[in-house]
């Protein structure tokens, strides 16, 4: 049998910052994303198409909560002039809207975000799947949507764990879940409402008349980090345009990659020429290709990104290498492991021990 392509899931959301380190502080106080895979300063070089056509100096720290969940990949451009949207972004706006996370205790999270003085947007409410959420902000001006999930992998008594997807703005509903299903394989239609609602109201456009899909995945989570990711689900977002209800606009035009916001969704994956097969037969190329030698501090691997319908940046990585113990100079090689089968839970279980500040 050949290689297939594998999504291991949701890895991480890209955000751009004025201040990485504080920025980290703050998501490891609040959301609990205390395990620091990569820290490294360097500079952007092939993101050419997405940089001003040239290199440009960052400074970049990946975390995740073992607890379960994808992880924040914050960035720090340096060097240039940061370019903030010039509008107030609305719900229905291309692009990510939000980045929703875990909570296993929804009604705890939301009661110790409030003693933590957190920007808090709305009371605990039921989302179209009957399950409660709330949404924040946080100091950057980012939304985060807490939602109440059960995964587990290595219960740390937090009342949040890592990523739980995101929220998009699209414009053609039908040709996005066609995009997300088909190449993502996030293939089951959790649900598919439209209308204007109470649990959106406290967000900017929350008055609008959308349209709302919730995109989860059909199969069990695979993939060799798939036990720390656990699953996630997308929730695409098309504003129905009418009287008074103005057009969707984009989150990123004129702006560069980096920039403060929500700059990506990323997913890990393995085989990633499988990858562009799938991604070229249905019109989406590779955009940019990092190549299989990229580093970034302690580990290593290859990154691609393709657009989404709406030019929103999806990116995939293969790890190759990561840090378990970086003290004992302890490194995992995931080039040698089975592409579909999960790490074992003991393996994984050692990032506890990386270096947190």
């Amino acid at each position: 049998m050949g290689k297939r392509k594998v999504i291991c899931g949701i890895q991480q959301v890209g955000i751009g910052v004025n201040d990485a380190d504080k920025c980290w502080a703050w998501y490891r106080d609040i959301f609990g994303v205390d395990v620091k895979m990569v820290g490294d300063e360097g500079v952007a070089e092939r993101m050419l198409p997405y940089t001003g056509g040239k290199p440009q100096p960052r400074y970049a720290v990946l975390v995740i909560n073992l607890q379960g969940g994808g992880g924040f990949e914050v960035w720090e451009p340096r060097g240039r002039e940061l370019n903030y949207v010039k509008f107030t972004p609305e719900v229905g706006d291309l692009g990510i809207f939000a980045c929703k996370v875990k909570s296993r205790d929804i009604q705890a999270a939301y009661q110790r975000m409030k003693s933590k003085g957190v920007n808090i947007l709305c009371e605990p409410c039921k989302a179209p799947s009957g399950k409660e959420h709330f949404f924040i902000r946080d100091p950057w001006d980012n939304i985060f949507d807490i939602e109440s999930d059960s995964y587990i992998f290595l219960d740390r008594g937090k009342t949040t764990g890592g990523n739980n997807g995101a929220m998009l703005g699209v414009s053609d509903m039908d040709k996005s879940i066609h995009f997300y299903s088909s190449i993502m394989e996030y293939d089951k239609i959790e649900y598919d409402v439209t209308g204007v609602f109470d649990d959106l109201k406290c967000i900017p456009g929350g008055q609008y008349t959308v349209r709302r899909v919730m995109l989860t995945r059909s199969k069990p989570i695979e993939g060799p980090l798939s036990q720390v990711l656990g699953t996630s689900h997308i929730e695409l977002v098309q504003r129905i345009v009418g009287e008074g209800v103005p057009a969707a606009r984009k989150l990123y035009e004129g702006r560069l990659w980096g920039d403060p916001g929500f700059i990506h969704l990323c997913f890990d994956i393995r085989n990633m020429e499988e990858i562009r097969k799938a991604s070229e037969a249905l019109g989406h190329k590779f955009v940019c290709d990092g190549g299989r030698d990229f580093k970034m501090g302690e580990a290593n691997g290859h990154f691609t990104y393709i657009e989404d319908p709406d030019g929103t940046l999806i990116e995939f990585v293969e790890t190759f290498k990561i840090p378990i113990i970086k003290k004992l100079g302890i490194y995992l090689n995931l080039e040698k492991r089975e592409d579909s089968k999960p790490l074992p839970a003991w393996i994984l279980k050692c990032l506890r021990f990386i270096e947190t500040k």
